[in-house]
């Protein structure tokens, strides 16, 4: 049967293609060590559990608003105003289906054939292919040149009359880096000075190390607030990536249109998963702490056992739960990073993430949640590997 050209076009998600091949050979019994999945390796919170259960128990199974309910959009906003210091209504709130479904219906809502919105490279695999759903054009910024920090200088040299956004994500996926203060100030001012829509992709942002400060570009002025629209959910700091539940703040005018997309499409999030999310936001926030320092721990684990080995290149990430090493010392053995990936999962029983999913083909990423035993298993069989080819 034709598939139409929209879809055909669409790569599959690498990530998620990635794990399902991990949990396959597992299935056939091999003992592979995956750094492909970008999610936790805890188990949610029980008292988050716990409220799903008893919304399950009390029959609250039914339709929400669209936009999600008011309870868990007044427990966003109280959550915004408490940790970027913004006072924002539930009007200015949508919930979706996961964060991943409000990036898309807001790309959807703001950008048309003609457009172009920047995305700093490297970046996360999904921003390109939904960017380009909506018939505008995704121009990376190339970040390498400046140890994966973006600068005003570059924004200024990729806008065109046709810039429409820019997809600004901090910490990042893939790279870990943490945008300054200062530097998201100039590339607010670039912003404001030529209309530019800045979407905030905040997915990380309790996930950040060596008391490095998490700034947000919103709260550079309410000019800039006016045009930034922050996006978030549950999945990452609260260890449900399966619930389904994010959510989109900004301009009501642009959420309400999303909405009327979104009723279109899934309609409201799962009512039960609305209601594990209100019990995170509002409940007792100790376990982020013990969990991103965990993951601080396992992150200076992997970078130096990285390290040792030869080839490879590492700049610690300060944030998100991924190591992006360069591996440009084995690229004249290896015609990719594909191709290199495909040596380690046949040689070594290794999963990672080849960097052209990213904007960058000399590079592969690894994801540190994962067990400290893991790690060092894993790396190690990575190095023998290598240090085995001719």
């Amino acid at each position: 049967m034709k598939i139409s050209k929209v879809v055909s076009n669409i790569p599959a998600s690498p990530t998620l293609s990635l794990t399902a091949k991990v949990k396959k050979l597992k299935a056939e019994g091999k003992n592979v060590i995956g750094f492909g999945a970008g999610e936790p390796d805890f188990d949610t919170p029980d008292p988050i559990k716990s409220a799903a259960i008893e919304a399950l128990r009390k029959g609250r199974t039914k339709y929400t608003p669209v936009e999600g309910m008011s309870e868990l959009k007044e427990a966003i906003c109280a959550s915004v105003h408490s940790d970027y210091g913004l006072k924002v209504t539930p009007e200015n709130v949508i919930v979706s289906c996961g964060a991943k479904h409000s990036l898309y219906n807001l790309f959807l809502t703001l950008f048309e054939a003609g457009d172009e919105v920047l995305c700093p490279s490297p970046y996360w695999v999904s921003y390109p292919p939904m960017i380009e759903l909506t018939g505008a054009k995704a121009v990376a910024v190339d970040t390498r040149r400046n140890h994966m920090t973006l600068t005003a200088d570059m924004v200024r040299e990729a806008i065109t009359p046709r810039t429409r956004g820019i997809v600004i994500n901090s910490p990042s996926n893939p790279t870990g880096m943490v945008f300054e203060r200062r530097e998201l100030e100039d590339i607010a001012a670039l912003c404001v000075e030529h209309d530019i829509i800045i979407i905030s992709d905040d997915i990380y942002r309790k996930i950040i190390f060596d008391g490095t400060e998490f700034f947000s570009i919103a709260t550079v002025s309410p000019e800039v607030a006016q045009r930034t629209f922050i996006v978030d959910g549950s999945s990452k700091t609260y260890a449900m990536t399966g619930w389904r539940i994010g959510y989109c703040i900004g301009d009501r005018d642009v959420i309400k249109a999303m909405g009327r997309l979104q009723s279109q499409s899934t309609s409201n999030p799962t009512s039960f998963a609305q209601e594990g999310a209100i019990a995170s936001l509002t409940g007792d926030q100790s376990g982020v702490e013990e969990r991103k320092k965990i993951f601080e721990k396992r992150r200076d684990l992997i970078v130096s056992k990285l390290e040792e080995i030869p080839g490879f290149e590492i700049i610690p990430p300060k944030g998100s739960f991924y190591t992006f090493p360069s591996i440009t010392g084995y690229m004249d053995r290896f015609s990719s990073a594909s191709d290199l990936a495909e040596y380690l999962i046949n040689k070594a029983l290794v999963a990672v993430v080849p960097g052209e999913a990213f904007g960058a083909e000399d590079h592969i990423r690894l994801s540190f949640a994962t067990s400290e035993k893991n790690i060092t298993e894993g790396v190690e069989r990575i190095r023998d590997a290598l240090a085995s080819l001719p």
